[in-house]
């Protein structure tokens, strides 16, 4: 039966529209990643509306490739430019930027390039292999674990990956509040809808995905006073040169960084951006040569670099079992797979298993292409980041606007992401982050449902919740996350 999905699973994969379009995405992730301001999250929304019109593989590999190649690409402007392509590459911008000014652009490019492949491949083989084995337990979830497990991922994103829990709080509300709005409730109430019939359906994810992240980008543009970047390198050399005695010298923060990288994936909520910073404190804090560290010292880079990708695979683990996103962009890859009837959760490996290898293939795949489709972006880099901005916003603008009318044909559908892209430009604008907001909407409407049925099981008695050993077992998870800070507090003020 193995046999047979897995052969299923190539003919879906090395069929040659599909490999058109994961090279296609791939070209466009790299572009699209090597612009500042323009973000591997940004590539994904932007490429939803094109999913409408290809089939589920291909629609799901495009946007694999499409994030796989832009989180690399986010590297080459921050080398070249000091200023990080996407927020994956920000915490080591300043180290590849010191190396370039130091005359070694190739080995920080090439150490991005070469060890986000390595890292995106260790995260594709933890997918492999814990996602069947996470969907079969998950076999066994009712209600009250799926409840637990949603507030896990919730307070998870509050807790650990925010810097000011208190605003990530206020963030997350709002999204929790979008998901009440419309019909889509366990009573069938209309909620929020003010007597519009356009939100009897409640609020669509797409629309809500490209304005907190395409629109609101394009009004951080307009309103920047920075003046243009001028670039650091003259020339870039071999990228390859040098790459293997760097892993062989580095192979235990390369392991690190990659096992790191992937644990936080998995994280509902915190992702690759989050995953760069740890990694790269961590690498300091465990060198042997840390007063190194922000004078264009390659260590660094190699074990964010690995992080980086492989945060991503890490990330599409709950997203496949469980149908909770690791991150932004697998809450939008959540949202096109809901699109193509390939609901996630433990019933694709059964329904569909052909589907779920062809997805594994494709990360595979799209790891192995990074390294050359990589060379050469680095080799054009000084072409692709001297289009013109004012040029490219508007573009993109458009496209914002035709994907989110495409949705349900309605102008509506364009009003929301005008809607949700200054609310996100305010919000950031504060100090507020969007993630958690984003996980409210696509979370908001799972915690309810299964919140309701609990109750209605139980006959409203609220120890039903803990009673069951996983149950019980993802609440103390989630307490633990919760108490953290006090229980981080108490431990300071009795070392005192």
């Amino acid at each position: 039966m193995t046999w047979s999905v897995i052969s299923q699973a190539f003919a879906l994969v090395f069929d040659p529209y599909v490999l058109w379009i994961i090279l296609a995405s791939a070209l466009f992730g790299l572009f699209v990643g090597a612009i500042p301001g323009l973000t591997a999250t940004m590539a994904t929304a932007l490429l939803v509306p094109v999913t409408f019109f290809i089939p589920p593989v291909p629609a799901v590999a495009a946007i694999v490739s499409c994030t796989a190649m832009a989180i690399f690409a986010g590297d080459i402007p921050g080398a070249l430019l000091r200023i990080p392509g996407t927020p994956a590459s920000a915490a080591y911008t300043d180290e590849a930027y010191a190396m370039t000014r130091k005359g070694q652009a190739e080995i920080a490019l090439g150490a991005g390039l070469v060890f986000s492949a390595v890292g995106g491949l260790f995260g594709t083989a933890v997918l492999i292999a814990f996602a069947p084995v996470l969907a079969e337990v998950a076999l066994k979830f009712s209600s009250f674990e799926y409840f637990w497990l949603v507030v896990l991922g919730l307070s998870g994103a509050v807790f650990i990956g925010a810097s000011s829990r208190l605003k990530a709080v206020v963030s997350l509300m709002l999204g929790l509040l979008v998901s009440a709005v419309g019909l889509d409730n366990p009573g069938a109430y209309p909620r929020f809808t003010f007597g519009n019939a356009e939100l009897m359906g409640g609020v669509s994810l797409i629309p809500v995905m490209v304005g907190m992240f395409a629109v609101s980008e394009i009004l951080r543009y307009v309103t920047s006073t920075h003046p243009p970047p001028k670039f650091a390198a003259e020339r870039i050399g071999n990228v390859f040169k040098g790459m293997w005695q760097l892993a062989r010298k580095y192979k235990v923060q390369l392991f690190r960084g990659s096992v790191i990288g992937t644990a936080i994936g998995i994280q509902p909520g915190a992702g690759a951006d989050i995953a760069s910073w740890i990694t790269y404190a961590a690498s300091k804090r465990f060198s042997k040569e840390p007063e190194k560290f922000g004078t264009g010292h390659v260590e660094g880079i190699v074990e964010s670099g690995a992080a980086n990708n492989s945060a991503l695979a890490g990330a599409w683990v709950p997203a496949l079992v469980f149908g909770i996103p690791g991150d932004s962009i697998t809450a939008i890859a959540i949202g096109v797979l809901y699109l193509k009837n390939m609901n996630p959760g433990p019933t694709l490996f059964i329904n569909n298993p052909q589907n779920i290898y062809a997805i594994f293939l494709v990360f595979i795949l799209a790891n192995i292409i990074m390294v050359p489709l990589g060379w050469a972006a680095i080799k054009v880099a000084k072409t692709v980041l001297r289009v013109p901005q004012n040029l490219l916003m508007p573009v993109i603008l458009l496209f914002c606007a035709v994907g989110s009318f495409a949705i349900n044909n309605t102008v509506f559908g364009v009003l929301l992401i005008l809607v949700f892209g200054l609310l996100s430009f305010v919000l950031e604008d504060n100090g507020f982050p969007t993630a958690p907001a984003i996980l409210g909407v696509v979370l908001g409407g799972m915690l309810e449902e299964n919140f309701v049925t609990s109750m209605i099981k139980s006959d409203g008695d609220p120890l039903a919740f803990v009673t069951r050993p996983i149950a019980g077992g993802l609440a103390a998870a989630t307490l633990l996350i919760l108490g953290w800070p006090l229980l981080a507090r108490l431990a300071r003020a009795l070392r005192r």
